[in-house]
């Protein structure tokens, strides 16, 4: 999962990178509001993505003493923190550039040739606008693309067929990440072009600075959608799935009577901490015990020197190890095959703790 995720955004990171040039060297010869906001907005997109890149990096690291269960929820600390910088700088700046070429409307004309001393000839501000504009719509449609791929793909293994539940479900916050901000960079590109065109026709600058301050609002919708995501998953969500398969298989287990205080906490998208309580079944788990607590018994008398065999403590303390060995075998055996099942069908389960409270009370013990 990881990998899919880490090369939809190193995809991102690129692209972005190279559409962040172009467009600010476009903004600064156009003076377009639209524009600049969309230089911005693509500035933004290649800091948060490396946030992302970072957190995923970070999240791969194993446990330590410190971090028991490894450290992938920095990857959602590091997605938080990439929320907060595109709300905070990306629509921020936005809206404050669009105010104060709103305030400024006059002071720049849209001129109708620039000169490029380089080249030698005049180029028109609208030719300039749309070659780049096309240039970032070719590249962030083939982000998303990478990036819609990855996450259909995922919704596939998932048995998923409904795109906006799985979007609302999805427990990978980086790959959701990276659909959002380069789908919304799409569109971005989009309404700035059509503020470019807009106020070419009309002659009026405000179409310009109307549409810059939409790309700026939608990157402030985005930044609290996928802050709201992150925070999700670092208050200790827990995993309903994993706890579903759990009570499927300890309901139809023969050697378990009842379960109790059933928890889990989603560490990341591939690592689940499952706890849970439960009852063993008498008649299933005394049968057979004393049969094995013999064989135990046996095995160890062996050990035991020819003359102390018929010593009635040495007799008594291997009837009570060979009683505690097969109980705690028999134990074992049913929370290894509780724990298999659980991890064949939810591999995001990487820590099971069953505590057994005993076995369950039945009316045998008031006929006895």
């Amino acid at each position: 999962m990881a990998s899919g995720s880490k090369k939809a955004v190193l995809m991102a990171i690129v692209g972005n990178a190279v559409v962040t040039v172009l467009k600010f060297g476009a903004a600064m010869l156009t003076h377009s509001a639209s524009m600049m906001n969309e230089a911005v907005h693509s500035f933004m997109d290649t800091t948060n993505q490396l946030f992302l890149l970072i957190g995923l990096k970070a999240g791969e690291r194993p446990a330590d003493e410190i971090h028991a269960f490894g450290h992938g929820q920095k990857k959602y600390l590091w997605n938080l923190w990439s929320a907060i910088g595109l709300f905070s700088i990306g629509a921020g700046l936005g809206l404050s550039h669009a105010w104060h070429s709103y305030k400024e409307l006059g002071e720049h004309s849209y001129q109708e040739t620039l000169s490029v001393s380089l080249l030698g000839y005049s180029v028109d501000p609208l030719w300039v606008s749309g070659v780049v504009l096309l240039i970032a719509l070719v590249v962030e449609a083939w982000v998303l693309y990478v990036a819609a791929k990855e996450f259909l793909s995922r919704m596939k293994a998932d048995n998923e067929t409904g795109f906006w539940k799985y979007l609302k479900k999805t427990d990978d916050p980086t790959l959701l990440a990276v659909l959002l901000e380069d789908s919304v960079a799409v569109f971005g590109v989009i309404l700035a072009a059509t503020g470019i065109g807009l106020a070419r026709l009309t002659g009026n600058p405000v179409w310009d600075i109307g549409f810059s301050a939409v790309i700026a609002l939608i990157l402030a919708v985005v930044a609290v959608l996928l802050g709201a995501i992150n925070m999700r998953f670092l208050t200790d969500i827990s995993d309903k799935e994993a706890e579903q398969a759990f009570c499927d298989i300890v309901l139809t287990h023969p050697q378990v009577e009842r379960w109790h205080d059933l928890r889990s906490v989603i560490i990341d998208e591939s690592h689940t901490v499952l706890v849970a309580e439960i009852e063993l079944r008498e008649e299933i788990i005394l049968t057979g015990l004393a049969r094995r607590v013999d064989e135990i018994y046996e095995e160890f008398l062996q050990r035991v020197p020819n003359h102390r065999r018929d010593d009635d403590a040495v007799i008594k303390y291997l009837l009570l190890r060979s009683t505690v060995q097969a109980t705690l075998e028999r134990t074992e055996q049913v929370i290894d095959e509780i724990e298999k099942s659980v991890k064949q069908r939810c591999p995001q389960v990487f820590h099971l703790t069953l505590e057994v409270e005993g076995i369950a009370e039945t009316k045998k013990l008031e006929s006895v």
